[in-house]
């Protein structure tokens, strides 16, 4: 085990290359979580490295869930069949640059890493039965020309307001293009009456491109099987409660609602789906 005072690696992967996935625990609809689970999960990957929350992590950030605490966690993991690296963490409040630092000291020294995506959720004012799409911000042209032979949406773009500091995912992808690793920020609209519970369409579109991307080679029957059966949740609750219904109709046909009404499906749809499951 080697330990730099910031991380700590158990196993070195012996990775000639690698692409980076990395995903933030505070994210909506927990999309990057999702994914990063999943992906681990059915590739099989290994965990091999930790950055210590000393000095990134206040002990008052410490939460409680159910009767236990949960305290902040940084981790990597890898696939070496699909040389895939797999970083999951909570996001630090302090120490960004020092923080955004050790992930890619790890990714290049130890994993040789040559492509980097970040992955989260950003609230959307559509249905849930309106297709996702896959929106990206990247940090170079040629990756940015390479996302559209993927049918990723590539014209976004994102500046920081005056005033304020850049998300951490920006900050990421321009100290990754500062060191020349080509990445982009993934981004899949999740309906806002879904962002407190799951939005498994959301994942799948995510792995969909991963799956092609990296030639993983995933059976996604799983998924499909969760995309039916919460469909099959919230029709069942469309016709229990016509109100809601109407709310969601209006959506699929591109009306907007009153604040009080979308505040209210979402926390209809929250309430049933967290009782049904």
């Amino acid at each position: 085990m080697r330990d730099s005072g910031c991380f700590k690696v158990f196993t070195k992967p012996g990775l000639t290359t690698s692409t980076l996935l990395v995903a933030w625990n505070q994210d909506v609809g927990k999309v990057g979580t999702k994914v990063a689970d999943y992906l681990n999960r059915k590739l099989g990957c290994q965990e091999f490295a930790e950055i210590e929350p000393l000095g990134f992590f206040p002990l008052s950030g410490v939460s409680v869930e159910d009767d236990i605490a949960q305290f902040p966690e940084s981790k990597f993991y890898y696939s070496q069949e699909k040389a895939l690296v797999v970083f999951k963490s909570d996001i630090p409040p302090s120490e960004w640059y020092r923080f955004l630092r050790s992930i890619l000291d790890i990714a290049e020294h130890y994993c040789a890493v040559e492509e980097l995506y970040i992955v989260g959720g950003m609230v959307s004012p559509g249905a849930h039965t309106t297709p996702r799409a896959l929106l990206s911000v990247t940090n170079s042209p040629q990756i940015k020309e390479m996302l559209g032979q993927y049918g990723l949406v590539t014209n976004m773009h994102y500046e920081t307001p005056d005033g304020q500091r850049p998300t951490l995912s920006s900050f990421l992808l321009w100290v990754a293009k500062k060191r020349g690793i080509s990445g982009a920020s993934l981004w899949v609209p999740v309906p806002f009456y879904l962002t407190g519970v799951e939005d498994p369409r959301a994942w799948k579109k995510v792995i969909q491109f991963f799956d092609t991307r990296l030639a993983l080679g995933l059976d996604l029957t799983d998924l499909d099987d969760e995309i039916a059966r919460q469909s099959a949740k919230i029709a069942q609750m469309r016709s229990k409660l016509p109100e809601l219904d109407s709310y969601i109709s209006r959506l699929e046909s591109n009306l907007s609602l009153t604040a009080e009404e979308s505040e209210k499906l979402a926390k209809e749809v929250e309430e049933f789906l967290k009782k049904t499951y």
